[in-house]
């Protein structure tokens, strides 16, 4: 193995274990309310669409988004993601965060996909984090009852079936199953 391979090799692992960082600090920097914490993790360009361009609008952003719910407890289940080139990757996470908002404890099972971007040798949030839901529910509550989409964050609009037509090989693998089959599974498919 060449220099430079050995070089590209050990830039890969660094990069592999700075994108591993990425969701845990934003889950943590969420639920502390630290907006700079936050902000730092993305390019300093992020695009927040209407709302704006950088961290600034980011901070303003998320200062909104969390000012409706008191505490919350975002936990990374799993995270898995692909380099696209040295400074580039997508990925997908698996969150179960939990909300408090007066007298309600919603928890959320969500799935982001990520577009991470290195700059100056640093991996960071490329872009806006795109999410989608499996359920939503207070805490006393089957998802079920909820019709997976109870949410106590105002605007936020939920259509079932949410998460699930992210995954086509979802569909695929139901359709060959059969309507009977899912039927002995689930009264709400």
């Amino acid at each position: 193995m060449s220099d430079q391979e050995l070089l590209q090799r050990l830039a890969r692992v660094e990069g592999s274990l700075a994108i591993q960082q990425l969701p845990a600090r934003y889950a943590m920097a969420v639920d502390s309310r630290d907006m700079d914490a936050l902000a730092a993790l993305y390019v300093d360009d992020i695009d927040y669409g209407a709302a704006g361009k950088g961290h600034e609008v980011l901070k303003s952003y998320f200062t909104a988004a969390t000012s409706v719910f008191y505490r919350s407890v975002h936990q990374i289940l799993a995270h898995s993601f692909d380099f696209i080139d040295d400074d580039h990757a997508t990925g997908t996470v698996y969150c179960r965060a939990e909300h408090e908002r007066g007298d309600t404890w919603i928890v959320a099972v969500m799935c982001y996909f990520d577009h991470y971007e290195r700059r100056d040798g640093k991996w960071l949030f490329g872009k806006k984090r795109d999410f989608d839901f499996f359920y939503c529910a207070d805490m006393l509550e089957h998802p079920q009852d909820a019709g997976f989409q109870r949410w106590v964050v105002p605007g936020m609009k939920l259509d079932p079936p949410m998460m699930l037509p992210r995954f086509p090989s979802w569909e695929t693998f139901w359709a060959k199953q059969g309507p009977e089959a899912v039927a002995k599974l689930t009264s709400r498919p």
